[in-house]
C-alpha cells in the first residue's frame, strides 16, 4: 500500500509539472487606467498581457455616462498590447460600472486605476469571475489605491510562485536537497531577497538582461539542483548542501530577471511601483513558505509510514523534475 501511495504522489506531481510547463512565468496582471485630464475629459490606457487568456478582442466596458471620442489606438510591446484613447463623461464616474468584455476565460487579473480630478485615486480588481464592478465612491478606505494595489500584488505574488511552475520546482528542489526546517526557511528567504534585488533593478530600469537567455538558464538551475539531489551523499556533503543559502542567493538573482519579465512591460501601476514591487515580493515569500511547509509535511508523512521509501521517492521525484526542466531547457533554447 505504501509503495502504491508513493507512486501516485510522484505521478501526480509529475503530471502537474508537465501540465504547467507552458505556463511558467505567464501570470502577468492586466492594467486599466482612467485619468481625468479636464472636467469630463478622460484618458484611457489599457495594457493587456499577450498570454494568460486575455483575448485581442477584450476591451474596456466604459461607465454608462461615458463615450469614446475616437477609436482607441493599439501599440504592441514585447509582453503586452497597449491601447490608448480619450473619452468624455457626463457627470461623475463614481459608483458607475466598469469592466472588460470577453474576459471570462482569462487567467490574469486586471487592476483598474481611476484618477478623478481633485479626488482620491481609486482602484479595483477585475477577475474572470467578476469582469464588471462598480467604481468605488471613495468613502471606504479599502478603495484607496495604495491599499488596493498592495493587496492585489500580494495575491499576484502568491499566485506567481504557486502557478509559476519553474520557480516552484526550484523551491521544491531546495526542500529535497537541504536537511533541517530552519535551514530550508533561511535558504528560501535568501532566494527571495536575491530575486527581489534583480526584480526591482530591472523594473526600475537600473539594469537588465534579454529574457530568452534568462529563461534558458533558469531551466538549467533546476537541472543543477535535481542533479545535486541525485548525487547527494550523507558522508560527503556537496557544496550546495554546505552553503545552500549562497547557492539559492546566486540563483535567486537570476530568477529575479525571470520575475521581471512578467512585470516590466505590464501591470505595474504608474505612481505605485514601490508598493507593488514590495507586496509582490512579500506575496512570493508567503507562497514559498506555504509550499515549503506542505513539502516538509508530506516528506514527514512519507517518512512516518515507511522510512525506507524516502530516498527512492526523492530520487524518483528528482529525476522527474530534471526531465521536465530539461524539456524546458530544449524548448526555450530553440524558440
Amino acid at each position: 500500500m505504501t509503495r502504491v501511495c508513493v507512486f501516485w504522489l510522484v505521478l501526480l506531481a509529475g503530471l502537474g509539472a508537465f501540465s504547467g510547463a507552458a505556463r511558467a512565468d505567464e501570470l502577468r496582471p492586466g492594467y486599466l487606467e482612467l485619468t481625468e485630464k479636464s472636467v469630463g475629459g478622460w484618458r484611457i490606457v489599457w495594457k493587456a498581457p499577450l498570454r494568460g487568456g486575455i483575448m485581442p478582442e477584450t476591451q474596456p466596458i466604459l461607465p454608462e455616462n461615458c463615450t469614446l471620442k475616437s477609436e482607441m489606438t493599439r501599440e504592441m510591446v514585447p509582453l503586452a498590447a497597449i491601447s490608448r484613447g480619450e473619452m468624455a463623461c457626463q457627470g461623475s464616474v463614481l459608483g458607475k460600472q466598469i469592466g472588460l468584455s470577453n474576459f471570462a476565460a482569462a487567467q490574469n487579473d486586471v487592476l483598474v486605476r481611476i484618477a478623478p480630478l481633485g479626488s482620491e485615486t481609486l482602484a479595483l480588481r477585475l477577475t474572470a469571475d467578476a469582469p464588471v464592478a462598480a467604481i468605488p465612491d471613495g468613502q471606504n478606505d479599502d478603495s484607496v489605491l495604495g491599499g488596493n494595489v498592495a493587496w492585489t500584488y500580494f495575491i499576484i505574488g502568491i499566485e506567481h510562485i504557486v502557478f509559476g511552475i519553474d520557480h516552484l520546482l526550484f523551491v521544491l528542489c531546495l526542500v529535497l536537497l537541504i536537511s533541517g526546517k530552519w535551514q530550508i526557511v533561511k535558504t528560501v528567504t535568501a532566494f527571495t531577497i536575491a530575486h527581489s534585488i534583480t526584480l526591482a533593478g530591472v523594473t526600475l530600469g537600473w539594469f537588465g538582461l534579454p529574457q530568452q537567455p534568462v529563461e534558458v538558464v533558469i531551466a538549467l538551475s533546476i537541472i543543477f539542483l535535481a542533479v545535486e539531489i541525485v548525487k547527494k551523499d550523507p558522508d560527503n556533503p556537496r557544496l550546495s548542501e554546505r552553503i545552500p543559502w549562497v547557492v539559492a542567493f546566486l540563483f535567486g538573482l537570476l530568477h529575479g530577471f525571470g520575475f521581471a519579465g512578467a512585470l516590466k512591460e505590464i501591470g505595474l501601476p504608474e505612481g505605485e511601483v514601490p508598493i507593488a514591487l514590495l507586496t509582490f515580493n512579500l506575496g512570493v515569500e508567503a507562497g514559498q513558505l506555504v509550499i515549503v511547509a506542505v513539502a516538509i509535511a508530506l516528506l514527514a508523512f512519507l517518512r512516518r509510514i515507511n522510512a525506507n521509501m524516502m530516498q527512492p521517492s526523492i530520487r524518483i521525484a528528482s529525476y522527474a523534475i530534471g526531465v521536465v526542466a530539461s524539456l524546458w531547457f530544449i524548448e526555450r533554447l530553440i524558440v
